[in-house]
């Protein structure tokens, strides 16, 4: 496989990973909250809940992809495996 193949599977097995991660950690929350919070709080808060579970299991899922990201990057000498995604050229002056 070369460079390039490899940089298109990383970065769709690392979108299958985050979107895992995110779809794992909000029923997490949801299942937590339906335990314990749903009993304790008035109906009028209760409807706020289902955005703040949502918009946590998503920072929830971007940290654990930030370490993950970290740890691979430590295992990995990504130059060799892979292409950069962004290719600075530089300018030629014209003087």
């Amino acid at each position: 496989m070369n460079k390039r193949l490899n940089t298109v599977l990383f970065i769709l097995g690392a979108t299958l990973f985050n979107i895992l991660v995110t779809v794992l950690s909000f029923l997490l929350l949801l299942i937590i909250y339906a335990q314990f919070a749903l009993k304790l709080l008035p109906e009028g808060t209760q409807m706020w809940s289902f955005p703040l579970i949502f918009i946590a299991a998503m920072v929830i899922a971007f940290i654990v992809y930030r370490y993950a990201l970290r740890f691979l990057m430590k295992k990995i000498e990504m130059e060799k495996y892979f292409d950069p995604l962004f290719i600075i050229r530089q300018r030629k002056d014209k003087r």
